[in-house]
């Protein structure tokens, strides 16, 4: 680990009146996501037959799952600029789980996560459901993947995926990895694909850690769920879409991938 990631947040502590809270919007947020789960599997055994990869109404189902997901959790959601219309993927920063929440909250979208993620309890079987790609961080595995965006992409499917490889401490943004900007360079995508950068900025509730959202090094799900939902005043969440880029006017991935971390780097440092 880095001097970053071994510096941890203060131990979780729960005051005694925390507790209704936790288990109240716990039990909110669990029924919401669970419900939600049931009546998307349900509307895709109709939408599979007649629709096949593509998935025009199990999107929006999980769109307004994550929205009211992030009412029960008080956490204020601010957006600015436009999700792009145009064929393509989109990329973003990393902080926590939460982005989960909150990028499928203002778009329709299929996050690409690594294969690791399926096999987690409840989460993995949440990102399957929703059309996650999984991926394998192996050289053999590169040209499967490939494949598999452009399959995803020629379908109309919009993916989004953090070039970072981790989450973070919600304070800092990680060098981009080009491996899978790759995929936007196959004959059958560069011509057509965009990419958007899309910056995301997690402001820590008054008086709290400017880490309290972050997610990193050894930090475990179940315990950062709990300071989440036990926090009382919540701070905020800003999401900046950025102007998309074609793919073909960069001369490789490397390029695309400095670009893109420019421009997310550049917001966030100044939303900070």
């Amino acid at each position: 680990m880095t001097g970053w990631e071994q510096a941890q947040p203060p131990p979780l502590r729960i005051a005694p009146l925390g507790w209704p809270r936790v288990l109240w919007r716990g039990t909110l947020v669990g029924a919401l996501t669970f419900g939600g789960l049931i009546v998307l599997l349900l509307v895709r055994l109709v939408e599979w037959p007649l629709c096949g990869q593509a998935r025009p109404v199990t999107p929006h189902i999980t769109r307004v799952v994550c929205r009211t997901a992030l009412r029960f959790l008080r956490l204020p959601l601010v957006v600015h600029g436009k999700v792009m219309t145009k064929p393509g993927a989109s990329v973003a920063n990393h902080s926590s789980w939460l982005d989960v929440l909150v990028l499928n909250a203002v778009q329709s979208i299929y996050f690409v996560a690594k294969a690791e993620v399926a096999g987690w309890p409840g989460i993995g079987w949440l990102a399957r459901a929703t059309g996650t790609v999984f991926i394998a961080r192996k050289g053999t595995e590169a040209k499967r993947q490939q494949e598999i965006f452009e399959s995803r992409l020629m379908a109309g499917h919009r993916l989004l995926f953090f070039p970072e490889g981790t989450s973070t401490d919600t304070i800092r943004v990680l060098p981009f990895k080009s491996t899978l900007f790759e995929a936007f360079f196959s004959p059958a995508l560069e011509r057509t694909m965009h990419v958007q950068p899309v910056t995301v900025v997690f402001h820590a509730p008054d008086g709290e850690d400017a880490r309290h959202y972050g997610w990193w090094g050894d930090m475990d799900f179940a315990s950062h769920l709990l300071k989440i939902l036990a926090t009382r005043r919540q701070g905020r969440v800003e999401v900046t879409f950025h102007p998309e880029v074609p793919v073909d006017v960069f001369e490789n991935r490397k390029k695309l991938a400095q670009h893109c971390e420019r421009v997310i780097r550049t917001a966030h440092v100044n939303a900070a």
